[in-house]
């Protein structure tokens, strides 16, 4: 009768260990498990076993590396997010070094392709019209009789570019270019808020606003030969004027210059500071550009990511003559030399 007794009460605590490991709810293991109580180190080994594999982690660090080179993450500073994963590979992110601290983009930012919206469409209308341009001026090479005023007048500020180099031949197209187009607002002009032409609508209507300048540059410069690569239609948010605008940004030596329908001058990006860039337009299409880390808060003014997508993105550059000096002494107050920006993917 013992030995008896002594088998039933080891088949009650085998059926106590299984309940508890399989989460267990039948009639028959509660039955076990009033019967005959298990011995505390018995209980406590049931629960280690069927507790869950530990939370692995892996960082995002790790994924950002893939658009990024040079030393390996910094675990002190790495930003850990759980996972519930019992493999040993922690992530399938190949470990190719943190993401760098400066862009290679104009200010020192980061380009991301930007969603589908109006700045896709104005882009590509402006690409598509761009190249009947070029047509036309390859046209008008070689046969001067059909040329229009426009395109000799394109001809001219072309040739006088090819003749130049380096930033020499910057300040050739952003003097040229400035001279030729008197700036008028979109409304004025076209009874529109805003609207982008290629540069032999420019150079035939003599008017423009601050896109149309920045075209302009931007296809006299690729007709000259500068490289695609190191050309950028940017739009920003200029604070001291409070208005958004558009220039051009070209790069020379490692260094971007700004070419300003306002000036004449081509400083280097990091004097901008009155600046808060928004997108950057090339070849390779629209990208939003932003910086890993804020410096400061935005203005109040300022557009806020999600209403850039929200209708037209419209462009209202003013003369640099009229910016107020109460409101450029308020942005300096807040903080407007910083130029910085907040990540604008959110």
């Amino acid at each position: 009768m013992l030995r008896s007794h002594g088998a039933a009460g080891t088949g009650r605590s085998i059926a106590c260990i299984i309940a508890l490991m399989l989460g267990a709810t039948s009639a028959h293991a509660q039955s076990a498990m009033r019967q005959a109580p298990l011995p505390n180190s018995l209980v406590q080994e049931a629960q280690a076993t069927a507790q869950p594999a530990p939370a692995r982690f892996f960082r995002i660090n790790d994924v950002l590396s893939k658009i990024g080179t040079g030393h390996q993450p910094d675990d002190n500073n790495a930003i850990r997010l759980a996972a519930r994963d019992s493999s040993d590979v922690l992530s399938d992110t190949p470990l190719r070094g943190s993401l760098p601290q400066i862009g290679e983009e104009p200010f020192g930012l980061f380009a991301f392709h930007a969603p589908e919206g109006s700045l896709w469409r104005k882009w590509r209308g402006v690409e598509a019209d761009i190249v009947i341009d070029e047509r036309l001026i390859s046209l008008c090479r070689d046969h001067s009789d059909v040329c229009t005023p426009a395109a000799k007048r394109f001809l001219s500020i072309l040739d006088a570019a090819k003749a130049r180099s380096g930033r020499s031949q910057l300040e050739e197209v952003n003097r040229q270019i400035n001279a030729a187009i008197r700036y008028v607002s979109d409304m004025a002009q076209h009874s529109v808020p805003d609207r982008w032409s290629a540069p032999l609508t420019t150079l035939a209507a003599g008017r423009g606003d601050c896109e149309d300048y920045a075209i302009a540059k931007y296809v006299i410069l690729r007709e000259a030969g500068y490289p695609a690569a190191d050309l950028r239609f940017l739009l920003v948010r200029d604070r001291f004027a409070r208005e958004d605008h558009a220039v051009l940004a070209a790069r020379l030596d490692g260094r971007w210059l700004i070419l300003d329908n306002r000036f004449n001058v081509i400083p280097e990006d990091t004097r901008m500071h009155n600046f808060t860039p928004l997108f950057a337009l090339n070849h390779e299409g629209v990208k939003l550009v932003a910086a890993p880390y804020a410096k400061r808060a935005p203005l109040a003014d300022e557009p806020k990511p999600a209403a850039l997508f929200e209708g037209d993105f419209s462009l209202r550059g003013t003369l640099a003559t009229d910016t107020d000096p109460a409101k450029t002494q308020s942005d300096q107050a807040a903080g407007a030399s910083d130029w910085i920006v907040t990540p604008l993917l959110m």
